[in-house]
């Protein structure tokens, strides 16, 4: 069984805050995937990742950079829209209402969400459920006033 969190973004945007966990997966020695909820975000998101810091970048690929086709394995990040690992992740990050139905190839999955998106909340209560449900190990990151992420469940 696949380790859940659940982050709840309400101090922070997506972009803010992604960069961080997957910076955090890395220096464990972790490849990830980056499934979004559309092509327009996987975008987005693959432009913010080279430039969300004066002095760092996050190396990525995204699916249908042809640079990248020959080496997608080796791929530290993965970005996609679609239900594929083609870099054999350890870790999934579901952003933007990306949903994937088998989950337990992962160590961990990451379900971020917009907590003043009211589809999102409730999205994410429907997954939390389903997943309590199938005998995953869940816990509920949620930011403090001050911006730290705290573990509530």
């Amino acid at each position: 069984m696949s380790e859940v969190l659940f982050y709840h973004l309400e101090r922070q945007t997506l972009e803010q805050a992604l960069p961080l966990l997957l910076d955090a997966t890395l220096k464990r020695g972790w490849k990830a995937v980056v499934q979004a909820g559309s092509e327009a975000r996987l975008q987005a998101l693959d432009s913010h990742l080279w430039t969300y810091k004066d002095d760092a970048f996050l190396p990525h690929a995204a699916k249908g950079d042809a640079r990248f086709a020959e080496h997608v394995a080796e791929q530290p990040i993965w970005l996609t829209d679609e239900d594929e690992t083609p870099n054999n992740a350890e870790v999934l990050f579901l952003v933007d209402g990306a949903e994937r139905a088998a989950i337990d190839g992962f160590t961990r999955c990451v379900f971020m969400f917009d907590g003043r998106d009211e589809e999102n909340v409730n999205r994410a209560r429907a997954r939390w459920g389903d997943l309590q449900k199938a005998g995953h190990a869940l816990t509920y990151w949620q930011q403090s006033p001050e911006g730290k992420w705290e573990q509530k469940g």
